[in-house]
């Protein structure tokens, strides 16, 4: 069967890895000149930053897709795990760093915040395991059919209660609605809007813990980028897809502006909205833009700081120790939803963290510029309620011959998500 495949950031290479390996042929259109998308590089004279995400969730995924393709993960890549999450920072000055993997250090981390606060944080997140089965069962690792899903995953997916109700009923104590909350806030989610069982994330967090690639987590995007050439897959840089031919209710091909690509089957790997014959299906779907990022060369001494400290505030703050530095440097990155005359740079200093005289290079990027560079959000789209389930599209799609993956498909955002969104396109086609 010839599929192509829309998008080359780590949903369409996961995707394409995937079906080419079940013995499709396999062609992946991308608009830029480089594949990886948001899970790519930016450099500046010798600094290097990871662009998009610099830790990952739930390793088995990742680990999945490289045995599901050809050589195993390790044999590849190191995939190390994160002691610290992050360490989050209050207004009150109090402060709290989240260990990952360990229900016991994630107890006595919030124990020593207040008395009673670790019990308070793993009776919230015990609740959350179970959920996380019912999902990971129904939901997550086959395609949706509530003719085969458990009551009790139906029930949890057409649950009304929001996250901001639940965190209101389990945490009294603000601190921790913040770190329970943080994940989806920060990319942009109204709490209120946002399913209550999205939190487990947080179990997730404690479970397995966060991940990275010593170096740069890119460095995942660059070995996807391998695993085409080794599994033949056709890649076409530069090449925008601009829309599907659909001839008798099927499509056919992808429009581009070189002519059209044959395909039996197309993936969407990118904002459905971005193709005219699926705008429609998607209409009441709205996609969440990322702030503003601003990498910094650093020289100098610098504070200690753990991969990732927010700074919890009326702007609130993400700020990243990762990447590569010269000697004597240190490269960090700062993430934030600051006014559109705000400076990252000002804002971190007036959170306590003032390295404006150390800064010998900046690269500054507007969400304008982001969504530019990326040719969409890797942030997906917005929870509007439960009914944001329904809306989204994937891994099947109302068209024909058309699935969906990414970070706008099921079953979202985060590249655990998407990673699981190509692994169920994949079982969604079968094998060649």
């Amino acid at each position: 069967m010839r599929v192509v495949v829309i998008g080359g950031g780590f949903g369409g290479l996961a995707s394409a890895a995937r079906l080419a390996k079940l013995g499709h042929e396999v062609t992946l259109l991308e608009r830029s000149q480089s594949l990886g998308g948001a899970l790519s590089w930016t450099a500046e004279a010798d600094y290097r930053w990871d662009s998009g995400p610099s830790t990952t969730l739930v390793p088995a995924v990742v680990r999945d897709l490289f045995r599901k393709s050809g050589r195993p993960l390790e044999r590849e890549l190191e995939l190390v795990p994160v002691e610290v999450i992050r360490e989050h920072r209050f207004t009150d000055g109090t402060s709290v760093r989240l260990p990952g993997g360990s229900r016991a250090r994630q107890k006595a981390a919030f124990d020593a915040l207040g008395a009673g606060l670790g019990a308070a944080w793993t009776a919230y997140v015990d609740t959350l395991g179970e959920e996380w089965e019912l999902l990971r069962r129904d939901y997550l690792e086959r395609p949706w059919d509530p003719a085969l899903a458990r009551r009790e995953t139906r029930n949890l997916l057409e649950g009304r209660e929001s996250l901001l109700h639940r965190l209101r009923k389990a945490l009294p104590d603000p601190r921790l609605r913040l770190v329970a909350g943080h994940p989806l806030a920060m990319d942009g989610h109204d709490l209120r809007r946002v399913p209550a069982w999205l939190g487990t994330v947080s179990y997730l967090e404690q479970k397995f813990g966060a991940w990275t690639v010593p170096g740069g987590l890119a460095q995942l995007g660059e070995a996807l980028a391998h695993r085409l050439q080794t599994r033949r897959v056709q890649v076409l840089l530069g090449t925008q897809a601009e829309d599907l031919v659909v001839r008798a209710g099927r499509a056919v091909a992808v429009v581009t502006a070189a002519g059209e690509v044959d395909a039996d089957a197309v993936v969407c790997a990118v904002d459905p909205r971005r193709l005219p014959a699926l705008r429609a299906h998607v209409s009441r779907t709205r996609p969440l833009t990322p702030g503003a990022v601003c990498y910094l060369g650093l020289t100098g001494e610098v504070p200690d700081l753990p991969a990732e400290v927010v700074l919890h505030g009326d702007v609130p703050l993400v700020l990243r120790t990762g990447g590569t530095a010269p000697p004597g440097g240190t490269a960090w990155t700062v993430h934030g939803r600051v006014p559109a005359s705000g400076d990252l740079v000002a804002a971190l200093a007036g959170h306590g963290l003032d390295v404006r005289r150390q800064v010998a290079v900046r690269v500054d990027r507007t969400p304008a510029q982001l969504l530019e560079q990326w040719g969409g959000s890797p942030l997906g789209v917005a929870w509007q309620g439960r009914g944001t389930v329904r809306r989204r599209l994937g891994p099947r799609t109302p068209v024909p011959g058309v699935y969906a993956a990414g970070a706008h498909a099921t079953p979202g955002s985060g590249l655990p998500f998407v990673g699981l969104s190509a692994a169920l396109v994949a079982q969604a086609i079968g094998p060649a």
